[in-house]
């Protein structure tokens, strides 16, 4: 049997995300769907797997059913495929953040950098004013990332705004190009570096997922795998399997 894999996010104001909780707890069970969703103040984000019909019913609900009141009208969403069940169980948490980065002044419904789509991502990476930021945990950059890209060599992502004060200067470092996973760390992390004073930030839409389901194999500036944190552990071009890179993990 194969699965259908959604991951998804969004910076959306949902001052109500405790009530949601229990009913998209049910709503995930009754259509027999694992993974892990995330609930804040400040937005939805997670993983989540099942049978086509499960998931594509789950997603009817979250863009115009009644729980979310039509909110999620700009969902990030990407799917790819697990020929197993890459979860054990359904969960749906609450949080003080979906992605942490621990600064209460970061707010990515304010202000977020440029988006750039995979389409226009290597002409941007191309340019030698622009420095190329892993905003990943440093296992994750060691699987795979984009040549010439700068590795802050984080083990979380609540280290990444220790990295900027440490190591880059507005005035020094004035185009920014960052990337992550499914694109909500870098998301919130141009949200950071502009309220720092950084001029020129962009990040890539729909992160690595979305460059690696995109751009044609041959296109690519990318080198090794993508890790997910599902026991597919790393995904490829195509959004594929990568069994060379599989070993057991945890579901979180």
């Amino acid at each position: 049997m194969t699965y259908k894999v959604a991951a998804l996010y969004q910076f959306v104001s949902l001052p109500d995300f405790r009530d949601i909780r229990e009913p998209l707890h049910r709503l995930c069970l009754d259509l027999e769907i694992r993974g892990t969703l995330l609930l804040a103040h400040e937005g939805i984000n997670g993983t989540v797997a099942g049978t086509e019909e499960g998931i594509d019913a789950l997603m009817a609900e979250l863009r115009d059913g009644p729980l979310f009141h039509g909110r999620l009208d700009n969902l990030e969403l990407k799917f790819s495929t697990s020929s197993e069940m890459p979860f054990k169980r359904m969960k749906v948490r609450l949080k003080k953040e979906i992605v942490t980065l621990g600064d209460p002044q970061t707010d990515p419904n304010r202000q977020v950098g440029t988006y750039v789509s995979p389409a226009d991502w290597n002409r941007l990476i191309e340019n030698p004013d622009v420095i190329l930021l892993d905003t990943r945990n440093d296992f994750e950059v060691e699987m795979g990332t984009f040549a010439g890209a700068v590795d802050p060599r984080i083990r979380k992502f609540s280290e990444f705004k220790d990295f900027v004060e440490r190591e880059l200067d507005p005035k020094k470092h004035r185009k920014v190009a960052m990337f992550c996973t499914g694109g909500i760390r870098c998301e919130k992390a141009s949200s950071y570096m502009l309220a720092k004073g950084f001029e020129e930030v962009y990040h890539l839409k729909g992160g690595i997922l979305k460059y690696l389901e995109d751009v044609p194999e041959e296109e690519s500036r990318w080198n090794g795998g993508c890790f997910v944190f599902d026991e597919r552990v790393s995904l490829g071009h195509g959004l594929v399997e990568r069994p060379e890179d599989r070993s057991p993990v945890a579901d979180e």
